[in-house]
């Protein structure tokens, strides 16, 4: 009897049109890499040809959910979709979402889908229970994702709520950099650009739907966990940040962005504007306690930072958005170039959901396109006609449009950033970590969480605890900040292995020992520690750098930052405060404390043998590179 994990992987290959199912791997690989962001990597080590690219039919897309997911755990709601990085041609991309479809997929009897090939006509995916079939989408493709999710619901019947559909929009089937897929109206995976990697298989949607439940080994101690760890995810430790869960509870961002103002991290004109983002917080705050917020929960989530706003005044009024998370997505569709009114913020960051293009990814390039225009290094003779002083809401949307329709000055922002950058002559001022997007804040006053961003394996996300770092950081001395990055991945990494929100890990108290538990007793591993826990998260670190090098990392990669990112901000708290001096070093002491050769980057063979991950990195070709 398999406990905690669904017992099968869903196999379909969109080249034949085969669908079938191969068992869990065994006991030794899940105790290695559990489930999630690692076992997902594993199969892409695993499985990926030599010498291909992102996109190519032949590089599969994964999609893990974890052994938490489905069950009580709280917000126990994550899935993970990796492949090769759409966006940085040696790196792994792991893009997370939440809502209902793991826990729905898990209740279906799967624990993963590894989608291989690509079909010549658009298709989507159904998978109900044992029922899995290839489908027709040619009547979706051209539409949105709130279109899209709706209709198919319409198209497979039933009760809608039992039934979850994530899929893309334009800009995945345009094979945007920066696309991302969307599920449940409020959530969507983004990070290395997985909706480009679907709309290169034209595959549309993937509707789930599940009517079973995942076996649990210990349901009374399992339970029992379960409930301390949701009583503690509101709780703050003395002398320690809140849980972020605390902070964003209920569709807390419309109250609490005043936190990302304080610490003068709010993103708004491409990263030149301190006071500009403080205004841009408070509008948001002070039009959202006029509107209706209503609160959006995943499943089993007692957080519920996904939220809707009903615009109630103004031009919008009547107009209804779906939010989620943080400041991020309204921080990248409008504060980087330069909107102000929260109405257009509002429709701004849906559109961008609609269309299924990552905010980061739409912050970084539209930021660098509007300074260029306000600094004269382009102008309309180069834009069209289109005027992209700050604000301008309807020049942005007519942009945007020709983005996805790959046409006018817009089409020429459909390529590599950095490329994009270069033809326009404004490299300086692309906010970029190894030519992909950042998370969406300016994170410039705060080292510990802007060198997250650099060293994150598969580019710039959320792969830190943050709240040990971003939040608690006072100052941007350099400190113990590499030591301590490395240290809060291991936990970082290991909780997106589980199946469960971010949000109901980071600074909650004893989530450690509490999720350590909760799997122990999910499984039936009544030995796995907490060391053993925090040792699969360093896995999950190895795995991406091993799949970087063998591709072609190379050290030098590790310094492709931004300009902007490493100089100090204008203002706020950092001001004239650069990281640009001590970054080198920095990298040194994070490869130190990773057991990493300082020359390469690569994890050495001591590191390789003590982790156990011989066999992945026979299969990656980088034995030689790891060197003794």
């Amino acid at each position: 009897m398999v406990y905690g994990y669904a017992k099968r992987i869903l196999r379909v290959d969109l080249n034949t049109r085969r669908i079938w199912t191969d068992p869990l791997p065994g006991l030794e690989v899940l105790r290695k890499y559990v489930g999630g962001t690692a076992l997902a990597l594993y199969y892409l080590a695993k499985e990926t040809p030599k010498g291909a690219k992102a996109g190519d039919p032949e590089v599969p897309l994964i999609i893990m959910t974890g052994p938490l997911a489905g069950t009580r755990a709280p917000s126990s709601s994550n899935y993970v979709m990796v492949s090769l990085h759409y966006d940085i041609p040696y790196a792994p991309s792991a893009g997370h979402s939440h809502g209902f479809w793991a826990a729905f997929l898990k209740h279906a009897g799967y624990e993963g889908v590894i989608i291989s090939g690509a079909s010549e006509k658009p298709v989507y995916l159904v998978i109900d229970d044992d029922r899995v079939e290839i489908r027709d989408a040619q009547a979706f493709w051209g539409k949105g994702t709130r279109e899209t999710e709706r209709l198919i619901k319409r198209e497979l019947g039933g009760e809608e709520d039992k039934l979850s559909v994530a899929c893309i929009g334009q800009a995945g089937e345009a094979r945007l950099h920066g696309a991302m897929v969307k599920n449940d109206r409020n959530h969507g995976a983004g990070k290395g650009s997985p909706g480009a990697i679907m709309g290169c298989k034209k595959l549309k949607a993937i509707a789930v739907r599940g009517s079973g439940e995942v076996a649990i080994a210990q349901k009374e101690a399992f339970l029992e966990t379960a409930l301390q760890w949701e009583a503690n995810l509101f709780v703050t430790e003395e002398g320690r940040s809140p849980p972020l869960g605390a902070l964003w509870h209920n569709g807390g961002m419309t109250r609490e962005h005043k936190v990302m103002s304080e610490k003068g991290i709010t993103a708004v004109k491409n990263l030149t504007d301190y006071d500009f983002g403080r205004a841009f917080s408070q509008g948001y705050m002070d039009a959202c306690k006029e509107w209706i917020v209503t609160p959006k929960p995943s499943y089993n989530c007692e957080i519920a930072c996904s939220y809707d706003v009903k615009i109630t005044s103004g031009p919008f009024a009547g107009f209804t958005a779906s939010m989620c998370g943080g400041g991020e997505p309204f921080e990248g569709a409008a504060g980087m170039v330069g909107v102000m009114d929260p109405g257009q913020m509002l429709a701004l960051t849906d559109l961008y959901d609609d269309i299924g293009m990552e905010s980061g990814h739409g912050g970084s390039l539209m930021g660098m396109v509007f300074e260029a225009y306000n600094r004269g290094i382009i102008t309309k003779e180069d834009t069209g006609g289109l005027d992209l002083t700050w604000g301008n809401y309807e020049a942005f949307t007519e942009l945007v449009q020709q983005m996805i329709e790959r046409r006018d000055f817009g089409g020429k922002l459909t390529g590599d950033m950095k490329d994009v950058a270069h033809a326009l002559g404004a490299e300086d001022l692309l906010v970029h970590v190894k030519g992909a997007s950042i998370n969406m804040h300016d994170w410039r006053p705060m080292w510990g969480a802007l060198f997250g961003q650099i060293i994150s394996g598969t580019g710039a996300c959320h792969q830190i605890e943050y709240p040990q770092l971003a939040f608690d950081e006072s100052d941007t001395n350099v400190g113990k900040k590499p030591e301590k990055v490395f240290e809060t991945q291991k936990e970082k990494l290991w909780e997106d292995n589980l199946g469960v929100c971010m949000f109901a890990c980071q600074a909650v108290k004893d989530v450690v020992p509490l999720a350590t538990k909760s799997l122990a007793t999910a499984t039936g591993w009544s030995d796995f520690t907490e060391e053993e826990a925090l040792r699969v998260g360093e896995r999950t670190i190895n795995l991406m750098r091993l799949i970087a090098v063998g591709r072609g990392f190379k050290k030098s990669d590790e310094l492709d930052v931004g300009k902007r990112l490493l100089e100090a901000p204008t203002g706020g708290p950092a001001a004239g405060i650069a990281m640009a001096p001590h970054l080198e070093a920095m990298v040194d002491r994070y490869y130190a404390a990773a057991g990493w050769d300082l020359s390469t980057g690569c994890p050495t063979q001591a590191t390789i043998k003590r982790l156990g991950m011989e066999q992945v990195a026979d299969w990656l070709g980088v034995a030689r590179i790891a060197g003794t």
